[in-house]
């Protein structure tokens, strides 16, 4: 066993008197050690009950014949965050996770590890530490809450952040805002639409690195707790088998989970996150890979905040299994891949039925032939940027707009908030990339302020950052190169027109070159926004939003 080293003969007697100073007994420290990675805390509410999940998990390794031991892992909520400068510190925390499972696992090492996220970054963030190590590794999520009500309707975060738009046009009155506060969210557990966080879990399980169940099951179900311990019992059987995490994690996973990715509409966040996984699978990803699957996969479901369903309407219709039995029925997945149940995904989904068509589509009856999203290239992104193509009404897919031109979040919550914004606008946010930032914010605040206002249908936004999950409308991120390296977005003015065609895949600034090359001469850098800590090392190390936004490697730097 790997862990052998700090356990094994005389010379260990030091390291085995300190698992004893723990309490455990020679029996527990001559099984499989097996690490219990857990984001619990107190200020994420997908996080506050994974002491619960653990528990689980723990209950399943030692009913295996395994000896879990339970490390901690940070999270940011980013509902929390969001709207302010705290945000900065979101994305960046995806990188301290990794780093942290790699220290924590390697410093003791341990013989396996169960991944116990749930939101945002924290779920990459594990994944990628794991797939660094490659050990035998299961994720197990802690699951999405449950939808709220408000005035007879489903509802989700993303409901409370549109009510504030409608509060501040006057469409509704401080005490129904108080009704989407109060209502919206009334469980623990992961946003209940399909935002990053789900679309992460959805993307475990389609990797065939989590059980099935593990991205729709709700928190507050008995089966999320069943879910646990079977996780446990199954790492025990990975270590047995000696099956690492990238035995299971490779090259046709991924194209696995693109398709599911694009069937799905999940949030534009995976666009950044898969390709930092792969890159620690030591697998290439292409953002040109996305519109290649995407132009042959499609869109089945229409979860908030593209339409009313979530993710227990998905979970009630058959889950995720259900939508891969749907793409796998037409040749659009590889179902011979190996996953941690120890079965082939055709084994997994083999008994998987379509409960509900109107939450899961057929391939016959699908939103449409094209994959939620879509990666747009041209003069303004040579490198690529995103959009929820599912989540777009159909008059934005292919238009011109005008541009109105922010340095800030800030700046453009201000124009939105003083009705400088018409339709026919495009909202341009820069500076706000993973360099310029620093840290590549999540911009929830402009788009649902504009979407609560009613003008999701005819403004557009783009940005060098990025937008949440629970955003919906023309909301185009991740334009890199990104205006801190002097992408062309650093050039655009006011008033400029910008043509977007997201059936086509292509976005372009309709402005000439030699204008563009004396607005390029005049050009000043901007001094960096934070200059000290852990925000100002990141914005150094970090990479393109094109790679995933990983770190550079030590080769870059000679």
């Amino acid at each position: 066993m790997r862990s052998d080293v700090v356990k094994k003969g005389v010379e260990r007697v030091p390291n085995r008197s300190l698992f004893k100073a723990l309490g455990y007994t020679d029996e527990e420290i001559e099984r499989p050690l097996i690490g219990v990675v857990s984001a619990k805390s107190e200020i994420v509410p997908g996080h506050n009950m994974l002491d619960k999940i653990s528990d689980a998990v723990k209950r399943g390794i030692l009913m295996a014949g395994g000896t879990p031991i339970e490390i901690p892992a940070i999270g940011v909520c980013d509902g929390i965050a969001m709207g302010h400068a705290g945000m900065k510190y979101s994305l960046v925390t995806r990188e301290l996770i990794a780093d942290s499972v790699e220290c924590m696992a390697n410093a003791h090492a341990l013989d396996g590890l169960v991944l116990i996220p749930n939101c945002d970054k924290i779920v990459p963030g594990m994944l990628m530490g794991a797939l660094r190590i490659n050990l035998p590794t299961v994720v197990c999520s802690g699951g999405p809450m449950l939808a709220g009500r408000v005035a007879g309707h489903k509802t989700s975060l993303s409901s409370t952040f549109e009510a504030v738009g409608k509060y501040l046009s006057g469409k509704i009155s401080k005490e129904e805002l108080d009704e989407y506060e109060n209502h919206s969210c009334p469980s623990c557990g992961s946003c209940s639409g399909m935002y990053t966080a789900n679309s992460m879990n959805c993307m475990c399980e389609v990797l065939g690195i989590a059980l099935p169940g593990n991205g729709t099951i709700p928190n507050v179900y008995a089966d999320r707790i069943r879910l646990a311990k079977k996780a446990g019992m199954a790492i025990m059987d990975m270590v047995n088998k000696d099956i690492k995490a990238r035995d299971i994690v490779n090259e046709k996973s991924f194209h696995n989970a693109l398709t599911v990715d694009m069937a799905l509409g999940c949030s534009t966040n995976t666009m950044l996150h898969l390709p930092a996984i792969a890159h620690e699978a030591g697998v290439k990803f292409n953002l040109k890979m996305a519109n290649e699957v995407s132009e042959v996969t499609p869109n089945l479901t229409h979860l908030a905040p593209a339409g009313p369903t979530y993710m227990e309407d998905l979970n009630e219709a058959g889950g995720v299994s259900a939508v891969m039995k749907e793409l796998a029925d037409i040749g659009k997945l590889d179902t011979n891949l190996m996953t941690v149940t120890g079965k082939t995904i055709a084994e997994n989904i083999k008994n998987a039925v379509n409960r509900n068509p109107e939450v899961i589509r057929t391939v016959d009856n699908a939103y449409s032939k094209t994959g939620g999203l879509a990666v747009l290239f041209g003069n303004l992104a040579p490198n690529g940027c995103v959009v929820k193509r599912g989540a777009v009404a159909p008059n934005m897919l292919q238009h011109t707009c005008n541009a109105k031109v922010y340095n800030s979040e800030e700046e453009a919550i201000e124009a939105i908030n003083t009705n400088k914004i018409v339709p026919g606008d495009i909202v341009v946010i820069r500076y706000e990339g993973p360099k310029g930032g620093p840290g590549m914010r999540e911009m929830l605040a402009p788009t649902s302020r504009l979407a609560g206002m009613g003008l999701d249908k005819d403004v557009a936004l783009i940005t060098d950052g990025r937008f949440s999950g629970a955003t919906r409308g023309a909301s185009i991120g991740h334009v890199s190169p990104e205006a801190a390296e002097g992408g062309l977005i650093a050039f655009v003015e006011n008033g400029d027109k910008i043509k977007i065609d997201m059936i086509n895949y292509t976005i372009e600034l309709l402005v000439s070159d030699e204008e563009i090359a004396k607005r390029k001469a005049n050009w000043v850098k901007p001094e960096p926004k934070v200059k000290t800590g852990y925000l100002r090392r990141y914005a150094h190390l970090v990479t393109s939003a094109s790679t995933g936004a990983v770190f550079k490697d030590l080769t870059e730097e000679d």
